[in-house]
C-alpha cells in the first residue's frame, strides 16, 4: 500500500470514530429540547440514548466476527451507509417510536463501525506503525466525546434538536467516499467458517440485560427486584453462551483468545481504565456543579483539561510503544491515572478550581499514555483472521467499563450518603475505588509480556 492510501485509510477510520463518539454524548446534552418537541415523559426520552447504548454495546462481536467472515471493509462501509440513513430518519422524526428505532438503526451502523476500524488499521499499518496509528484513532475517539456536549449544545439552540443527526450527513457521504475509493477490499480470512447465530444471539441477550441492569440501578435501586432479577438472568445466560463457545467448532467468540496471556490482560487493563475515566467523566462534572454550585461554563473550562491532554499524548504514546514496546507505558500510564484518582479522593469544599483541573490533567495524561499501547498490544496479541473479533472485544470493553464505571460510581455515592456521610465526602469515596481499579489495572499492564505475534 502506497503511504498516501495508508493514511487516507486512516481518514476514513477517524471519521467513522468521531462521529459514533459524538453521537454517544451529543444526544444526551440535547434531550430535554427533543422531550419537548415531542411533547414526552422523563423515562420515555431516556430511551433515545438507552436504546442506542444497548444496540452498539451487544453487536460488536457479531459484527467483528462477520468482518473476520466476509471482510473488515464491506461491514465498515455498508455500517457506515446505514448510520448515515439512520441519521437522517432520527432527524426526521415524527415521533417518539420513530425517533427511538431510528437510533436503534444507528446503534447497528456504529457496531459495524466501530468493530471493524480497529482492524482496518492493523491490517494497512505495519506493526512498526501500529500505535500511532491507533493513538490518533484514539484522539478522534476522545475529540468526538469532548465535542459532543457542547456542539450538541450550541446546534440544537440555535438550529433545533434535529440538526445534531443533520450534521452526520456531511462526515459521513464524504467518508463512505473515502472508504470506498481508498480502502484496499482485504480477503476474508474465515470465509469457509459458518457464521454463529446462537453465540451472537445469547452474547446480545447478556450483554443488553447486564448494561440496562448496570444503567438503570442508579434510578431503580441496587435492590429492586427488577435489577437483581436483570442482573441475575444476564449471569445465567452468559453462562450459556460460553457453554456454547466452547462447543462449537466455528464459535463467535473464539474463547482460545483468553488463553493469550498478552490478549487476557490488556483486555482487563482496558476494562479497568474505562471504569476509571467513566467514573472522572460522572463524578467530577457532578462534584463541581451539584456539590460546589460552580456555573456549567466554569464546570465545562475545568473539564477541558482531560480531554485535551488525552487527545494531545495518545498518538505520541502509540508512536513512543511502536519503538520501546507496549507494556512500559501502559504501566506509567495506569500508575498515573491512579494516582489522578487517589488525589481527587482528596478533593474539598474549598479546593481551587485550579488544582482540580490539574488533577484531570493528570487523569488525561495517564490515560493518553496508556490507551494506545495497550490496543496495540490487545491487537498484536490476536492472529491476524480473528482481528475483527479482537476489535469487537476491544470496543466491547470500552462500553461496558464506561457503564461499570457510572453504575460503581452512583452506587458508592448513593451507599455513602445513605450511611451518613456528607455529599463530598462520598464523591472522595467513589474516587477512591476507582483509584483501586486503577491499581489492579497497573498491576495487570506491569506483569504482561509483550505481544509475541506480528500482524
Amino acid at each position: 500500500m502506497t503511504v498516501e492510501r495508508k493514511w487516507l485509510v486512516l481518514l476514513a477510520v477517524g471519521a467513522g470514530t468521531f462521529m459514533t463518539a459524538l453521537d454517544t454524548s451529543v444526544v444526551n446534552t440535547t434531550l430535554p429540547l427533543i422531550r419537548q418537541s415531542l411533547h414526552v415523559a422523563f423515562d420515555q426520552s431516556q430511551w433515545v440514548v438507552t436504546v442506542y447504548l444497548l444496540g452498539l454495546s451487544g453487536l460488536l462481536l457479531s459484527f467483528g466476527r462477520l468482518g473476520d467472515l466476509h471482510g473488515h471493509k464491506r461491514v465498515f462501509t455498508w455500517g457506515f451507509g446505514l448510520f448515515v440513513l439512520s441519521s437522517l430518519a432520527c432527524a426526521a422524526s415524527p415521533g417518539l417510536v420513530w425517533l427511538v428505532t431510528a437510533r436503534g438503526l444507528q446503534a447497528v451502523g456504529g457496531a459495524m463501525i466501530t468493530s471493524n476500524a480497529p482492524a482496518l488499521l492493523t491490517q494497512h499499518f505495519p506493526p512498526a506503525e501500529r500505535g500511532r496509528a491507533l493513538g490518533l484513532q484514539a484522539t478522534m475517539t476522545y475529540l468526538g466525546l469532548t465535542c459532543g456536549p457542547s456542539l450538541g449544545g450550541w446546534l440544537a439552540t440555535s438550529y433545533g434538536w434535529r440538526s445534531i443527526f443533520y450534521v452526520n450527513l456531511p462526515i459521513g457521504i464524504v467518508a463512505v467516499v473515502i472508504a470506498l475509493l481508498c480502502v484496499p477490499t482485504d480477503r476474508p480470512s474465515g470465509e469457509r467458517e459458518p457464521y454463529d447465530p446462537m453465540g451472537s444471539t445469547l452474547f446480545l441477550l447478556a450483554m443488553v440485560l447486564l448494561l440496562w441492569g448496570l444503567n438503570q440501578a442508579h434510578r431503580l435501586g441496587w435492590g429492586s427486584p427488577a435489577i437483581v432479577g436483570t442482573l441475575c438472568m444476564s449471569v445465567v445466560i452468559a453462562a450459556l453462551f460460553v457453554r456454547a463457545e466452547r462447543t462449537n467448532p466455528h464459535p463467535m467468540l473464539d474463547l482460545s483468545l483468553f488463553g493469550e496471556p498478552v490478549f487476557s490482560s490488556s483486555v482487563a487493563s482496558a476494562v479497568c481504565n474505562y471504569i476509571c475515566v467513566y467514573s472522572i467523566v460522572f463524578l467530577v462534572p457532578h462534584y463541581l456543579i451539584n456539590v460546589r454550585h460552580m456555573t456549567a461554563a466554569q464546570a465545562g473550562l475545568i473539564l477541558t483539561a482531560q480531554p485535551l491532554i488525552m487527545a494531545v499524548v495518545a498518538p505520541l504514546s502509540g508512536h513512543w510503544s511502536d519503538h520501546r514496546g507496549t507494556r512500559l507505558p501502559s504501566a506509567v500510564g495506569m500508575v498515573l491515572l491512579t494516582a489522578a484518582l487517589a488525589s481527587l479522593a482528596f478533593v474539598g469544599m474549598a479546593t481551587p478550581g485550579w488544582s482540580v483541573a490539574l488533577r484531570t490533567a493528570l487523569a488525561g495524561l495517564g490515560t493518553g499514555i496508556f490507551i494506545s499501547p495497550n490496543n496495540s498490544a490487545l491487537l498484536g496479541s490476536a492472529p491476524r483472521h480473528r482481528q475483527g473479533i479482537a476489535s469487537g472485544v476491544l470496543a466491547t470493553s470500552r462500553n461496558g467499563g464506561m457503564v461499570l464505571g457510572v453504575g460503581l460510581a452512583g452506587a458508592v455515592v448513593t451507599t455513602a450518603m445513605a450511611h451518613g456521610m456528607t455529599e463530598v465526602r462520598a464523591v472522595g469515596c467513589a474516587f477512591g475505588v476507582a483509584a483501586a481499579a486503577g491499581a489492579l489495572g497497573a498491576v495487570l499492564s506491569v506483569v504482561r509480556a509483550e505481544p509475541r505475534r506480528p500482524v
